[in-house]
């Protein structure tokens, strides 16, 4: 504690916070981590890992009483935005969702329409619904409310399933604001051992990536575009991204990018659908010297809040993840950098990817009806409860979250019944 009090004096006086990591040039290392420049002086730290190139195997004949429709789903969904703030989704023809339920142990059908109101409405106070059916005190009926866009989706996706024995399949890990890409060390190791090949970056300022001193640096679009210079250079033909937290954010915007490069999503302890705005009563909005002086205490905290048991294990947990290991000044910027108005509802329910959502009951930081919604938006997606489990779910829980990660990829949704025809009668 009072380490950290007398380097925030000294940040306090000297205007700059200590032990500032600079830029790196692009090199690879022998432990297995390189070093990409995603822009001149802006350079990150990737783990990358798998097996050995190898080339691929002959794809199995398919069967002749599916043809070719094996994985093969229909996305029908027509979504309406009123003036009011209202969202109105409406899910068309066979709900492709209620397979992948069914295939993950679930059960129950999507709704054919799901009304939603915005989370930041516009010029009405949200209480009228989308259509008007109601009459007034006369007696007289209102005219329909007419919509501010519609938007239409119909396309069909072959969702098929990701063995780590397939040469086209790559799984990239991003993780959320403090972390890096250490936390990622239980499922990076196992999915590499199962033949995967992995990409898990360190974001800028954080882990051993380099942290440009300036703010505008550590905005959601700044560390978007690294996320997509990574994903571009590593990208094979079927991609699953793998989010936790803020990291989920990113993931959402490059399935939402690359439709036809991201085949699935798993979002961990992600929050809602919401469009993302910093918070201007936050104490991440103090001085970075106060911050400094603070982050004992932040740390502390952040063990309180993001494991569900407080023991030496969580605590070592917390070091090896380097977890809030980054400086006041990374941290103040990526706080207050979190601004988004696109990833709204209407921009998560265009996703036509499947989603898995993984969410620990014990997070202080997402509440679980965040994630009830991010299900209820979405597509294809389903949402995975773990009782024992917190924000960092994935260090508390690493064989659940293994399993639960593993069964997704594999998984693959039921063809379509096919409707026999009885043949005709001899006479």
């Amino acid at each position: 504690m009072l380490t950290g009090v007398t380097e925030g004096i000294f940040c306090c006086l000297l205007g700059a916070p200590p032990n500032a990591v600079g830029p790196l040039e692009s090199v690879e290392s022998s432990d297995g981590y390189t070093f990409v420049e995603v822009k001149p002086g802006r350079v990150l730290r990737v783990k990358h890992a798998g097996p050995a190139p190898a080339p691929s195997p002959p794809p199995p004949p398919p069967d002749t009483a599916q043809g070719d429709r094996s994985g093969l789903v229909r996305c029908q969904r027509r979504i309406t935005v009123y003036r009011n703030g209202r969202l109105l989704v409406e899910n068309l023809g066979r709900a492709p969702r209620a397979d992948l339920l069914l295939g993950q142990n679930g059960s129950g059908e999507p709704p054919a329409a799901l009304e939603v109101e915005l989370a930041d409405p516009s010029g009405s106070d949200g209480r009228s619904g989308p259509v008007s059916a109601a009459s007034g005190s006369g007696g007289r009926r209102r005219r329909a409310r007419r919509p501010k866009r519609t938007i239409h989706i119909d396309c069909e996706k072959r969702i098929t399933s990701c063995k780590g024995t397939q040469a086209d399949v790559v799984l990239f890990f991003i993780h959320g604001v403090g972390g890096s890409l250490a936390i990622w060390k239980e499922q990076l190791d196992f999915f590499v051992r199962l033949g995967y090949e992995v990409v898990a970056p360190d974001l800028a300022g954080h882990g051993a990536s380099s942290a440009p001193q300036v703010a505008a640096a550590y905005t959601f679009y700044a560390l978007a575009e690294d996320m997509r210079a990574i994903f571009k250079r590593y990208a094979k033909k079927r991609n699953v991204l793998i989010g936790h937290s803020y990291g989920v954010s990113f993931c959402t915007f490059l399935a939402h990018e690359y439709p036809d490069l991201v085949h699935k999503v798993i979002m961990i302890n992600g929050g809602g659908p919401t469009a993302l705005e910093p918070s201007f009563c936050s104490i991440f909005n103090m001085p970075t010297c106060v911050l400094h002086c603070l982050s004992p205490c932040l740390a502390w905290s952040f063990l309180k809040a993001g494991f569900a048991r407080q023991g030496a294990k969580e605590k070592q947990l917390l070091k090896e993840g380097n977890a809030f290991n980054v400086s006041s000044f990374v941290l103040r910027a990526m706080m207050s950098g979190q601004y988004w108005p696109e990833g709204d509802e209407v921009y998560h329910a265009e996703l036509t990817v499947p989603v898995l959502l993984v969410h620990g009951m014990h997070d202080k930081f997402v509440p679980v009806e965040e994630d009830q919604r991010m299900a209820e938006i979405l597509l294809l997606a389903f949402l995975k409860l773990i009782d024992e489990g917190s924000h960092m779910v994935m260090l508390e829980c690493p064989e659940t979250v293994n399993t639960l990660l593993h069964e997704f990829l594999l998984w693959e949704p039921e063809p379509p019944p096919t409707v026999l025809t009885a043949p005709p009668e001899k006479k």
